[in-house]
């Protein structure tokens, strides 16, 4: 169901096991919807609005979703010939790696919501990211330790095994992946990033990528 105020969100009903649904503008008129149905709600607003009608409504923040996008020009690489992607790697390996670690995202953080359902939304958007072919495996000496999701210019998920955490490489590995980005015709990457993601804040902005916007995200669920 969309109309121009409101839309469905069915990705997230298969996670979450409840409707949901996204607003399209913030409006009272908008706002007034979540109360016509039973379900899990998102809005984005600007920052820099009232929020004053989203509490009234029954919205709560969880959210504030920043955007950096890196130019071909601007970018800032760090090589290592131990790293290279692969196309060539299995589903569940894949998925695997991405089981349990984030923790930053917004159904994360949304404290009315389980974070086994919140989980189960990321490996679930993986696995549709897998299945159209734009995952790649990152080896690093020949061996699997971690994934790159992507659609076309735009990085989605990205995960490493607990071993390679910690240990400097999420700068290489970027490298790697978005120059191959690059080579395959992309004039720009851009990503999502979390506020509260300091650590992916500090690597993004060390490969030369430009922070470009953000919007505040609230949720509301009426059960």
């Amino acid at each position: 169901m969309t109309s121009a105020l409101l839309r469905s969100t069915p990705w997230d009903k298969r996670a979450l096991g409840i409707d949901t649904y996204e607003l399209l503008e913030y409006s009272e008129e908008a706002l007034a919807k979540s109360f016509e149905k039973q379900g899990h709600f998102t809005i984005k607003v600007d920052p820099l609005v009232s929020k004053e009608l989203l509490h009234q409504y029954g919205f709560y923040y969880t959210d504030t979703l920043l955007t950096p996008v890196l130019k071909r020009e601007q970018f800032v690489s760090f090589d290592d010939d131990k790293i290279t992607i692969t196309r060539d790697v299995a589903r569940e390996e894949v998925i695997a790696i991405s089981e349990g670690i984030y923790e930053h995202g917004r159904f994360h953080r949304d404290f009315q919501l389980d974070r086994c359902l919140a989980d189960q939304r990321y490996d679930n958007w993986l696995g549709q990211l897998y299945d159209v072919g734009t995952v790649w495996g990152l080896l690093y000496e020949g061996e699997l330790a971690g994934f790159f999701a992507y659609s076309g210019n735009q990085v989605l998920l990205q995960a490493f095994k607990k071993e390679y955490q910690g240990r400097g490489l999420a700068k290489y590995f970027w490298t790697r992946a978005v120059r191959t980005l690059f080579d395959e015709g992309a004039e720009e990457v851009a990503t999502s990033i979390s506020a509260a993601n300091l650590a992916m804040m500090n690597l993004v902005a060390s490969l030369g990528f430009k922070f470009t916007k953000a919007v505040d995200i609230y949720h509301k669920i009426n059960r």
